[in-house]
């Protein structure tokens, strides 16, 4: 019996020779914007009968294995009369480093060659290396000639390398849907709407649609996405899940349902992407590919590293990664990117999968085809987008790296200044508020970029002024190198979507490319994936995050009711204006409001939400003079790490001995992907509308939507503000046995748009009179 493999020329070479980057130790895809000049310019110099980007297909046997390889490759040209493979390579190190050409690059052009000789029926052919070095352009040319027979005994290497790593994926992928066929749901019964939405789901899937969901908080949305997408893989439908969070804690409920249904039979590989910041043993060793040792060496390991933890592990979360990471001595944050290709379900950042600048670039677009994509907390991808899609720059650091490089490298020194010169003209003519906005990009800029980009990376790779400037200079000039490619990126997607702003902070100057709408840059960079599922409790309204989010007129819209009943809910609306130039007034009665809930429901559990620290720590200080007995106070910091949030959380028990009130941020990690079901949390009382502060990006975001023939004032300020308000609110009910008091405070919850942005179950409050407190 034979079992296919599909695989494309380039993962099946990078696999088998994992040392080929052609920057030794500096993992970057910097210069793709000047890669693909370079391909285009050496391309046009082929004659009429040569070909580029030529298809080429070829399958190949091995044991039970049979392989469908097929690739692009960049030239087919005739040379000395003979067809010849080109294949073209851009790199910033000096061309005399590459020795005889690297493995892999051979690899590459020699799979092609064997293709298109077998194919055609040719009895040699020729294959050529063509080194361009950017900024200069100086090119170098390796060509060798082989033999059907020597490129077909070398196809069959490959092959036979790769096959065990494939055999192993065949294996687990027999295992994984037998257990899908016959994996239950796994809880004893489905909650109200939760089998409608799950079924909403697998159909979306199967169709190859997109759906936008608004699914109340407590109905168990990670199970209702995740149970049908894994039969869907089950059907055959998709052979990959990505599960998209914007938060650690949403993160750790993905892989607690992955836990569920592995405790029900399933066998599927989940891996969990944890920030590289956060992974990183750094504190064991440097974080530097040059000093650590885990990047030393990493692709003689890797592969070995990969086989173990996919033949023993199934749910690959971040303890488990650095367990093998540790025992391999590898990377933690690199290691779970590779495992991220081989996994079922990848559970991880949005960026992923729509930031361009750290997106799974090696996710070939047929696996593309047969992964669904599911987005947790959809409403939060509107700010995640936009910030993906913009970019600035600061002046200062430009002047600085000017400075620290003027006689250890002229050429970086000179293009940090150009850079700097042009900022600071920019901001000679700002206005009086110390300001320029404009609809144009500003080509000059992008252009000094470049040639900065293209010395820095010069000298980030071969290090010629390093024994000559600081260390603290050397870690500046690669974070300004990243920066000044993602404007580079980001200028190639300006358009009628976008401005550009530019501002005297301090006494410092910068420069921002500003998206103003990223539905349209969400929709491609979704562009390809069988099946993407935006859900969230708050996709209200729905028109506005369908606009958003760049859903398609074909898109699926499901919007499930609340499953609970109205009685667990005492809704009270006190019609206090909260408005920055009343908080002073406010600010006593509705610290008085907080101490009437408190001794309402002694030894119970309270969260108040306000609209930013300041106001909260005024109320608090209000609230803390007049404090009552039995009552223990706490209050949101700005700047906590994870194990004081962790800690934060953890206090809220059941019936405690003292009513304990915590104070927090709307919009903040408290006010969602946040679950204290029960008597973890008994009330909470939101002040304020949650709309942002009115500032200069909202305010340009306004004008724009009113242009497009849309409510600015709702796009900009009111629909992101009340999602705010809906998220903590949504703290409160979680299952059907919880119950609590929601106490809205502002006096424009009774008007609109406001009052029908409220959940329905919301609407029926009793409003008390602020006089009364």
């Amino acid at each position: 019996m034979s079992y296919d493999i599909s695989i494309s020329v380039r993962p099946l070479v990078e696999y088998v020779y994992r040392s080929g980057s052609i920057t030794s130790g500096f993992r970057t895809n910097a210069t793709m914007h000047e890669g693909t000049r370079i391909h285009q310019s050496i391309q046009k110099t082929y004659a009429e009968t040569d070909q580029k980007e030529v298809f080429l297909t070829a399958d190949i046997q091995h044991e039970e294995l049979l392989f469908h390889i097929e690739g692009r490759c960049d030239g087919l040209i005739q040379l000395n009369g003979e067809w010849t493979i080109d294949e073209i390579k851009s790199t910033a190190a000096p061309l005399s480093d590459l020795g005889e050409g690297l493995q892999v690059h051979w690899a590459q052009g020699k799979m092609y060659a064997y293709m298109h000789a077998k194919a055609q029926n040719l009895p040699r052919m020729q294959v050529q290396l063509t080194y361009v070095r950017t900024g200069s352009g100086e090119q170098r040319k390796l060509l060798e000639a082989y033999t059907f027979e020597e490129l077909e005994a070398y196809a069959h290497e490959i092959v036979a390398a790769y096959a065990p790593y494939a055999d192993m994926l065949r294996i687990h992928e027999e295992e994984r849907n037998h257990s899908i066929e016959a994996l239950p749901f796994p809880f004893p019964n489905y909650r109200a709407g939760q089998r409608k939405f799950a079924g909403a789901v697998f159909k979306t899937i199967q169709e190859g649609a997109g759906l936008m969901a608004k699914a109340p908080t407590g109905i168990g949305k990670t199970m209702s996405t995740l149970f049908p997408a894994v039969k869907a893989m089950g059907a055959k439908h998709i052979s990959k899940i990505f599960y998209l969070t914007a938060r650690t804690t949403t993160r750790a409920t993905a892989e607690e349902a992955f836990a569920r249904m592995q405790a029900q039979g399933l066998h599927v590989s989940s891996v969990t992407i944890t920030a590289k910041d956060k992974i990183c043993f750094k504190e064991e060793e440097a974080c530097d590919a040059g000093k650590c040792s885990l990047c030393e060496g990493y692709y003689d390991r890797i592969n070995g590293a990969v086989l173990d933890i996919m033949t023993n592990e199934t749910i690959m979360t971040r303890p488990v990664i650095e367990q093998y990471a540790r025992k391999h001595r590898v990377c933690p944050f690199e290691y779970s990117l590779d495992i991220a290709y081989a996994a079922d379900a990848v559970v991880c950042d949005y960026n992923y999968i729509f930031d361009p600048r750290v997106s799974l670039k090696r996710l070939m677009e047929d696996q593309k085809k047969k992964t669904a994509v599911l987005v947790d907390e959809a409403h939060n991808l509107v700010d995640r987008g936009r910030n993906m899609f913009s970019a600035e720059l600061v002046k200062s650091v430009f002047l600085g790296i000017k400075s620290e490089y003027k006689t250890a490298n002229e050429g970086v020194s000179r293009a940090a200044g150009e850079v700097n010169s042009f900022l600071l003209a920019v901001k000679n003519n700002c206005n009086a508020d110390g300001r320029i906005i404009q609809s144009e990009l500003p080509e000059a800029l992008i252009q000094k970029l470049e040639k900065f980009v293209e010395t820095a990376e010069i000298e980030l790779v071969t290090g010629t002024a390093a024994s000559r400037v600081s260390v603290e200079a050397q870690e500046e000039l690669l974070s300004t190198y990243f920066a000044a490619q993602n404007f580079i990126r980001m200028a190639k997607f300006y358009d009628e979507r976008y401005l550009t702003y530019a501002e005297i902070i301090r006494s410092d100057f910068k420069i921002k490319i500003f998206c103003l709408d990223p539905s349209e840059l969400l929709r491609q960079a979704g562009k390809g994936y069988r099946s993407i599922i935006h859900f969230s409790a708050t996709l209200s309204p729905m028109n506005y995050y369908r606009d958003m989010l760049g859903a398609g007129e074909e898109d699926y819209t499901l919007s499930i009711p609340s499953p609970f009943n109205k009685d667990q809910l005492d809704v009270r609306l006190v019609p206090v204006s909260v408005r920055y130039n009343d908080r002073e007034r406010s600010k006593q009665v509705i610290a008085k409001l907080i101490q009437q809930v408190a001794e309402e429901r002694p030894r119970t559990n309270l969260l108040v939400f306000f609209p930013s620290y300041a106001y909260m720590q005024e109320v608090y200080d209000a609230f803390t003079q007049e404090q009552g007995q039995g009552i223990d106070t706490v209050i949101q910091q700005s700047f906590m790490s994870e194990e004081e949030r962790d800690a934060f959380l953890q206090a809220f028990q059941p019936h405690p001995e003292r009513t304990r009130l915590a104070f927090a941020v709307l919009g903040g990690v408290f006010s969602e992907g946040v679950d204290l079901p029960g008597d973890r949390l008994n009330g909470v009382i939101v002040v304020g509308t949650g709309l942002p502060q009115i500032g200069m990006e909202n305010n340009m975001l306004k004008d724009y939507f009113n242009k497009t023939g849309r409510n600015g004032f709702n796009y900009a300020y009111v629909f992101p503000g009340m999602n705010k308000v809906l998220q903590a609110g949504g703290r409160l009910i979680r299952t059907e046995e919880d119950e609590g008091v929601l106490v809205l405070i502002d006096d424009r919850f009774t008007q609109e748009p406001y009052r029908s942005l409220l959940p329905e179950e919301w609407r029926e409050y009793e409003l008390v009179n602020p006089a009364s407190l």
